[in-house]
């Protein structure tokens, strides 16, 4: 990684027809850099067996450190092709490869899943971590969903709360609903190792990271989960965009994150954090914002017509805000919203609420 002098070596990539370019560290995957910037080549397993990521070299210097891998034939070796999740660049290169830009171009795959650990994060919210078959990865857009599959046919979905560059392991945040099947098996059944088949990507709620806007991200509840995946991409490709995380719970223990919120808000003078309670308890102590997390945006900002807004949560929340931000002018265009709810135990949305 270091040279003798101890300089760390980096290399440029330069991507043709876009223009796009990002920089790699020696010894990264192509691949890797890439996603961890916010490119968002497409891929399929991360491990050189599948070729979607197969583009071509145009110029530059690249090799494979375990061998040309089985996903790619020694005729495309020839013609100067590369599978880039196994490639590492030994020079600045300019090569050829078809970018994603819309949710619809990401393949929707159905997998076989481990549940990798279990963590209380509150009494009724448990991270749940899942474990990807070794050869397979799943790609996804900030912000997105995945359902999983139950035995008799019902699906539930949940939003993915990682960015997609750190794919190895898939994070739900689920809250504990009275009379949910899924939710009452996860806190009193579900273990560790078990398996699940999940289905996904899904969703157009997503981070639209080229407007160069600031950005007011509004959750309420475990509507934080994909906001907590847009904020984690935002700060991995290094975007300086100012960000206003917003995060409207009932009371201080509803705010399960509120350490990794504080951190960021700490760490990055770009990203601030604004928690909201609407019934604050007695033991709370609280000193901050009390009431509907929207009318705390409303408070702040007398005008939104230059700024991009998403909203993740209960369909009371986001329908009141829809219609408050409007008036103060807020574009369409720049207006994303994820709402979920039950009804009838059949999930409309991401059931989460």
């Amino acid at each position: 990684y270091l040279l003798k002098t101890g300089i760390a070596m980096s290399y440029t990539i330069k991507i043709q027809p876009s223009g796009h370019s990002f920089s790699v560290e020696a010894e990264e995957m192509i691949l890797e850099g890439a996603l961890r910037q916010g490119i968002a080549f497409p891929y399929g397993c991360r491990s050189g067996v599948c070729g979607t990521c197969l583009g071509n070299v145009i110029s530059g210097d690249l090799h494979y450190p375990d061998d040309i891998p089985m996903g790619m034939s020694e005729h495309d070796h020839e013609e100067g092709r590369a599978l880039f999740c196994s490639a590492i660049a030994k020079s600045d290169m300019v090569i050829e490869m078809t970018e994603i830009a819309a949710a619809g171009e990401i393949d929707i795959k159905t997998l076989p899943v481990k549940v990798a650990s279990l963590h209380k994060f509150a009494p009724d919210v448990m991270e749940v971590q899942l474990k990807l078959p070794v050869t397979e990865r799943l790609q996804f857009l900030a912000g997105q969903y995945i359902n999983i599959l139950l035995p008799d046919g019902r699906k539930r979905a949940f939003s993915l709360a990682n960015a997609p560059y750190n794919d190895e392991y898939l994070e739900l945040q689920i809250r504990d609903v009275p009379g949910g099947k899924f939710t009452d098996d996860i806190f009193a059944n579900v273990k560790e190792k078990d398996l699940l088949r999940i289905e996904g990507p899904l969703g157009t709620f997503f981070l639209r990271d080229d407007s160069g806007k600031p950005k007011i991200l509004m959750g309420g509840g475990t509507g934080f989960a994909p906001l907590k995946g847009m904020i984690e991409q935002l700060i991995s490709e290094g975007s300086q965009d100012e960000v206003y995380l917003y995060w409207g719970v009932r009371s201080l223990v509803d705010l399960y994150r509120k350490d990794l919120a504080e951190k960021w808000a700490y760490q990055y003078e770009n990203i601030h954090f604004i928690p909201v309670l609407s019934e604050p308890q007695a033991e709370d102590k609280w000193q901050g914002r009390v009431g509907f997390v929207h009318d705390a945006v409303m408070a702040d900002f007398a005008d939104l017509s230059d700024y991009e807004v998403y909203m993740s949560g209960p369909p009371i929340m986001v329908n009141a805000a829809v219609k408050a931000f409007k008036t103060i002018g807020l574009k369409e265009d720049s207006m994303f919203s994820d709402a979920f709810e039950y009804a009838d135990d059949t999930l409309k949305a991401i059931a989460q609420a």
